[in-house]
Order: structure tokens, then sequence, then C-alpha cells
């Protein structure tokens, strides 16, 4: 995350350990740090090759990869800035102007700024201006930035939960939400979908954005159907085949079905 002297991002310099835990790390140009396939990952505004050195040493951990990257490299190649979705606009907190919801983006997915989070939140809005009765609680499986649970609670939303597996993705969240003044509506809970599967009674919208198989194994799951409302996206056209095939067919019908880029959404409700 973005914390003083730093204001925005501009190079990234990126450690990946052989290490499936880290020590605490106080350093002042530390962005973030995840854990991934049994590797530790380690995000910094400066070289910090003395630091990790002495990490390794430590840990007797080895560097399996580093990069050092333009920060527009990170995200694909995508210009981080100002961009509006019907009438909800988003902007980095560098960003001068005036939008409804500022986020920091971090090194984290969901900030918007890529084809699944954009058709989520366009999905979103669309349900919450259609519904015929109010949708007053939300969950947010793989939130990211948080953006997708941030604009539900700022449309009116009372109650969000936002999931994610990423340590990181929490606390960047956790603080979006906080800088966005909806913290009281948006709770960000740390959960491994794959160990602890969701319950999606009690939520009049679910909203999905993560990869094939972890979204097949969900499927799958009865509780994964309870919720009214479905908004699914993070998966491109040639997987929609097998996802069809895992649908239970008799429990779900099609509202929408979008394509932005080389990627899809689905939104579909209870049948």
């Amino acid at each position: 995350m973005l914390r003083p002297p730093y204001t925005r991002y501009e190079r990234l310099y990126t450690y990946h350990l052989n290490l499936p835990t880290l020590p605490a790390i106080d350093d002042p140009d530390l962005i973030g740090t995840w854990i991934e396939d049994d590797s530790a990952i380690l995000f910094f505004h400066r070289p910090k090759e003395r630091l990790v050195q002495s990490l390794c040493e430590q840990t007797r951990a080895q560097v399996i990869y580093e990069a050092d990257l333009d920060y527009t490299d990170w995200e694909a190649g995508r210009e981080i800035g100002p961009f509006t979705v019907d009438d909800l606009t988003v902007a980095p907190v560098w960003e001068a102007g005036t939008a409804e919801i500022r986020l920091d983006p971090s090194v984290i997915f969901g900030s918007g700024f890529h084809p699944t989070t954009r058709l989520c939140l366009e999905a979103l809005l669309k349900q919450l201006d259609a519904a015929k009765r109010p949708i007053t609680s939300a969950l947010d499986l793989g939130c990211g930035t948080g953006l997708l649970a941030i604009a539900a609670a700022k449309r009116g939303v009372q109650r969000v939960v936002a999931v994610d597996n990423n340590p990181l993705a929490c606390q960047v969240a956790r603080a979006n939400a906080e800088r966005n003044g909806v913290a009281d509506r948006v709770t960000v809970q740390q959960h491994d979908l794959r160990q602890q599967p969701p319950a999606t009674d009690g939520y009049d919208l679910v909203m999905a954005n993560l990869y094939k198989g972890l979204m097949t194994e969900l499927f799958s799951q009865e509780g994964f159907w309870q919720a009214p409302l479905h908004i699914l996206s993070g998966f491109i056209p040639a997987m929609e085949e097998d996802l069809l095939r895992a649908l239970p067919a008799d429990r779900v019908r099609f509202l929408d079905r979008r394509r932005a880029e080389r990627w899809c959404l689905w939104v579909l409700a209870k049948a």
C-alpha cells in the first residue's frame, strides 16, 4: 500500500523467494508481501538487494525471480487513471478531480483497470438499478482492492462481505473501504475458498471474479447457489463450455451475458 513519503506508484522492485512464510519486514520502501504457491513475493518502491540477501541468509531461502518494472507494466500496460462506469467515477488516490470512489490500487488485482472488474462493476450498477426489490446484502468473492464491495455500499447495499485469500488484498480492501467512508458497511475477510466454501444464503447478491478452476469447484457446491442473484467473471470464451457444463441448469437461469476484450461475464438468477 502507499505509505508516506510515497503518494503514487512509479517503479516496482519485486523479489520471489522459495519461502512458505515470511518474518515481519519493517522497511519504509515496502509496498507489501504475499505468499503464493509456497513462494514469498515482496514488492518495494526501491531496489532492496541487501535487505533480501539478509532475509535469505536468515531463512536459508533463495531468490528464484526478481524484476524491476514500471507500474503500468504490472497493470499489463494499462494506464492507471480515472474512469467512469454509468455515472460512477473511480480514480486512483493520486489523481486530482472529483470521483465517487478513490482507490489505492496497490499491486492487487481488482482495481477496475482490468476488463473483468470493469464488467462486474457495470453489471453491479445495472442490477442495483433494475432490482424489483432492494438489494440490501452482497458477498464479494475475490474482492481484490475492494472496488466492487465499495461500489455496492456506496449505492445503498447495507451489508457487504468482501473475501480474498491474499492477506495484502485484504489490507488494501480494508484501507480503501475506510478511505471511502463505507467501513461500517463493508467487512473484509481473509479466506481460502477452496478450504472454506462460501455459504451464500442470507445474501441478495453474490459477485465472484475468480479463476476457472475455483469457479468450477464452487459451481458443484449447493451452498454457492442459495443467493437469488450471481455476477460471475474471470474467464474467457474458451472456458465457457466447461463452465456451462458445470452449472446446475435446473437451479439457475441467465439474465445477462457480456464480453469485454477477451473476457466474459454472466449474470444468473435463481430459477
